[in-house]
């Protein structure tokens, strides 16, 4: 009987570990292409706001040169 439980124990014990790490496997799996998705996003966004701020600096940039040469 002792025998029986001691198997039956080990073999619950070394399914569970199976199992584990067959579910670690997969959840890192699914999440791989999702990061690589959301950084490529956040990647287009800072590329935007990088344009947004450089043209925004020009405008104000010409607008002082403008000002500054019409008072002369």
């Amino acid at each position: 009987m002792m025998i029986f439980f001691v198997g039956a124990l080990l073999g619950v014990i070394m399914g569970s570990t199976l199992c584990v790490g067959y579910l670690r496997r997969e959840i890192a799996a699914d999440i791989g292409p999702k990061l690589k998705r959301v950084q490529t996003q956040l990647d287009n966004i800072e590329t935007q706001l990088n344009l947004t701020m450089i043209t925004r600096y020009e405008e104000l940039a010409t607008r002082r040169l403008g000002d500054s040469s019409s008072r002369s």
